[in-house]
């Protein structure tokens, strides 16, 4: 027993991550598991690919959703989960498997990077029960088996990423390439989950205090290199984010988030207690985890116990912390998300515990190692105190680790027409009905005059044809219309009209009479234009600042 201890010992990491392929054997069977969201993220994934396949480097379109009028969706929706499951199926894997090892893949990375962040903030102990913790809470199996929430999932990764690169920078430890760590880090973020980065941000900004004052010893170089190297994380990501936020205005967003937030706050005592049911997200358990609550109060303890100011100071704000998340997502905050309307966006109060879970984890990282310490045990009986917490921490967990079922379907199911948004319907135009309910018998429609249509050529963002009108024709191009559609007769742009009382929101342009070659293309405004080359402007300095750095150690 010794030498296996000693062996772990040595190879810790590695242990940790082959434990956290352990909960994920649900998605090691054939088939989607059977949760919310999973055939609308398999649907996604197929749609952003076939943009990619296209040459498209940042799609924005999905073609083949809302039964084949196209949608814009994939403009909105955190991209990082699409970009990572379209490169598991460039490499071989089927749509459905490459949705299941974004999942896989973001586990085992969440787990790594709060291993790596609290050993170096903390120590080993620290981080073992930490990473523990951080993956065995009854939310990350919700987001799993029940919600299959594959953008916040992936999020998890990003947290303690970040203020890994944090603590490096405070040490002045390589700046240039800790920092690009930090944007790399705080871009991805974003690109996983917008509103979990925007949720994260005053964490991030207390934590740089703490480590000004703590480890910086108070030097500003330290808070203006996170400054730049956070405005480079906003600059890399701008593709995404910016034309998301301008552009945001054109869709039913406001409309269909509105007050939903407001019916959907959560009982505290299910933080207490609840049980494990699957059902949807609002039925799903909000429990915090029996050891997470262990933590908590051995992080109490751990307070009242300390001599040391500035291990006080880190828990009682992290205290502090987790009470607010866990305030906000109750009835007792409605004053505050009546009031500050960007609240709303989010829908859910509930979706705060991804918060809650990351402090659960700190706090009984720190804490739980330290009351096994105290014990009035020997040594040798503390080692196997400390794995015994770690292990029941793990099996409080098993009846979560699997689906309500398997959906197999063809994988053109997922590639081909598909019949929804992926959405709940936020991200359809204001001018559309919220969701169509009917393929269209063809891709191009004549509806006024007379004229023959051959379609010359397809892409995801690209439509061509040769129309011959035997006299002035009006046609209905099945495609939903959103800001960068135009159509070009003969080269030349026209007008194009989508808002026809009898075709709600899709495109219909007119041509005069004779033969005339048509092209319907979906291109980038000028937000979405200045937004990528502010992301590629961003990349290339972060390079050449790396590759500066580089330069300027080995001298």
């Amino acid at each position: 027993m010794k030498k296996v201890i000693e062996y772990i010992q040595k190879h810790t990491l590695f242990f940790l991550l082959l434990l956290s392929l352990i909960p994920l054997v649900g998605y090691m069977k054939s088939g989607m598991p059977f949760v919310d969201d999973g055939q609308d993220h398999v649907a996604r994934i197929a749609n952003f690919f076939a943009a990619l396949r296209d040459g498209v480097i940042v799609p924005r379109w999905a073609t083949n959703l809302n039964w084949g009028y196209g949608h814009p969706v994939i403009m909105f929706l955190y991209p990082l989960s699409s970009y990572l499951g379209s490169l598991f199926h460039f490499l071989g894997l089927s749509f459905v498997d490459s949705t299941k090892m974004v999942f896989i893949v973001a586990t085992m990375a969440s787990v790594y990077a709060m291993y790596i962040w609290m050993k170096e903030a903390f120590n080993k102990e620290a981080a073992i029960i930490g990473s523990i913790l951080y993956l065995f809470v009854p939310y990350r199996f919700v987001d799993l088996y029940i919600r299959g929430a594959i953008g916040e999932h992936v999020a998890f990764i990003f947290p303690p990423l970040i203020l890994y690169a944090l603590v490096k920078l405070s040490k002045k430890k390589n700046i240039v390439l800790h920092g690009s760590l930090l944007s790399f880090s705080f871009a991805l973020f974003i690109l996983s989950h917008n509103a979990f980065s925007l949720m994260f941000l005053p964490i991030i900004a207390l934590y740089t205090l703490y480590l000004f004052f703590v480890e910086a010893k108070r030097s500003p170089h330290f808070i203006l290199n996170t400054l730049f190297f956070i405005l480079f994380g906003f600059g890399l990501s701008s593709f995404f984010w910016l034309p998301a936020l301008v552009e945001g205005k054109y869709t039913l967003r406001d409309i269909v988030t509105k007050g939903v937030a407001l019916t959907r706050f959560v009982p505290f005592s299910m933080f207490l207690y609840s049980p494990w049911k699957y059902g949807g997200g609002g039925d799903a358990t909000k429990f915090l985890g029996f050891s997470q609550w262990f933590g908590i109060l051995g992080s109490i303890f751990l307070f009242w116990k300390s001599k040391e100011n500035k291990l006080k100071w880190f828990i009682a704000g992290t205290i502090i912390l987790l009470v607010c998340s866990l305030f906000i997502m109750t009835s007792w905050s409605r004053p505050i998300w009546e009031k500050l309307m960007i609240l709303q966006n989010f829908q859910f109060p509930w979706r705060f515990q991804m918060i809650s879970v990351f402090l659960t984890a700190l706090l009984g990282g720190i804490s739980i190692p330290y009351c096994i310490k105290v014990l009035t045990i020997q040594q040798k009986q503390k080692k196997y105190v400390f794995i015994a917490f770690c292990i029941i921490s793990i099996l409080v967990t098993v009846h979560m680790w699997k689906p309500r079922g398997y959906k197999i379907e063809q994988p053109s199911f997922y590639s081909g027409i598909y019949n929804g948004t992926t959405d709940t319907g936020e991200s359809s135009p204001v001018w559309s009905v919220r969701f169509m309910e009917y393929a269209p018998s063809k891709r191009i429609d004549v509806i006024g005059g007379i004229a023959t249509v051959i379609e010359r050529s397809r892409t995801t963002t690209e439509h061509r044809y040769t129309i011959n009108a035997t006299i002035p024709s009006q046609l209905l191009e099945n495609t939903l219309f959103f800001p960068g559609w135009n159509v070009y007769v003969d080269g030349k742009k026209t007008d194009i009209e989508f808002q026809d009382p009898n075709h709600r929101g899709i495109i219909t342009f007119r041509v005069d009479e004779g033969i005339h070659e048509v092209r319907v293309v979906f291109q980038n405004t000028k937000i979405r234009t200045y937004s990528e080359y502010i992301s590629l402007a961003s990349f290339a300095i972060c390079i050449m600042l790396m590759i500066r750095g580089c330069i300027w150690r080995k001298r």
